[in-house]
């Protein structure tokens, strides 16, 4: 495929940031958070915050983090009926120990606002899957509550992985950093990152293989929580997985594409 999805993802991304930042400026979001503290202290501003890797981190077990996401660059539109709270709460009420919330708004048709009422009615932990290029979007994700947020290793280099995590900490967000290819793994296993997803899909051409977490899973150290993300649709998938030694699975468009959520949940986890 010629077109490279992601450079042109990270690109748009960075044109909306800066945007953003006329917008809400960094040093108003600070102010803000500040104020939503009982001490003043920017890591305790919220007090509804989730511990999210303790949530599926569970012994002997596949934890699933369950996506909401309406839409992807390569398959347009997946779900028309989309209402984030009702998916969130199926996902919940199934049995889901934390959920996923896309907040990318041109290319998955996601917003922040979804993140922010989804956590006001569920109560797992949510993550903001979004293509975070910028400290600015950290303190975002701390403002609209997210437990979480993904970092995605193949556009980040070492040393902004590391500042990433430094500011995620003192703002109380834990950080999912992810990869595809062996080089970024090095990148992601490099940093502190408690939290490393194995993402079957390329996200340069999109291209999916549930094998790659069979290849890069053997890199990855025992004390690290480790998630599959993409490409996974069946129970013989998640038997798969289980049998590597994945801690959790991330799925979203498989769910999405059904129309009884809860049955397809079930079928696949084997619950």
């Amino acid at each position: 495929m010629a077109e490279n999805f992601l450079d042109k993802i990270t690109a748009t991304k960075q044109k909306e940031v800066e945007e953003a930042k006329l917008k809400l400026p960094q040093a108003k979001i600070v102010k803000i958070l500040q104020s939503l503290s009982p001490d003043g202290k920017l890591k305790n501003h919220s007090a509804i915050k989730r511990n999210f890797a303790n949530s599926i981190n569970i012994p002997d077990k596949i934890s699933l983090i369950a996506e909401i996401k309406k839409a992807s660059p390569s398959k347009g539109i997946i779900r028309e009926d989309f209402n984030p709270v009702k998916i969130a709460k199926e996902y919940e009420a199934v049995g889901a120990q934390a959920l996923s919330v896309l907040t990318d708004k041109q290319f998955f048709s996601g917003d922040n606002s979804f993140l922010g009422r989804v956590k006001d009615n569920v109560k797992i932990p949510v993550l903001r899957k979004d293509f975070i290029v910028d400290e600015y979007q950290i303190y975002e994700s701390a403002l609209i509550e997210a437990d979480c947020i993904l970092l995605i290793a193949e556009i980040l280099d070492k040393k902004k992985i590391d500042d990433f995590l430094f500011t995620a900490a003192m703002l109380n967000v834990e950080v999912l950093v992810e990869a595809n290819t062996e080089e970024a793994l090095n990148k992601a296993l490099a940093s502190k990152a408690r939290l490393i997803g194995i993402n079957n899909r390329n996200l340069a051409t999109f291209e999916v293989d549930i094998k790659t977490a069979g290849r890069l899973i053997k890199n990855i150290p025992k004390d690290r929580i480790i998630i599959s993300e993409s490409g996974i649709k069946t129970n013989d998938d998640i038997k798969y997985l289980k049998a590597l030694g994945i801690n959790a699975v991330l799925i979203g468009e498989t769910f999405m594409q059904s129309r009884n959520i809860a049955g397809k949940v079930k079928e696949v986890m084997g619950w």
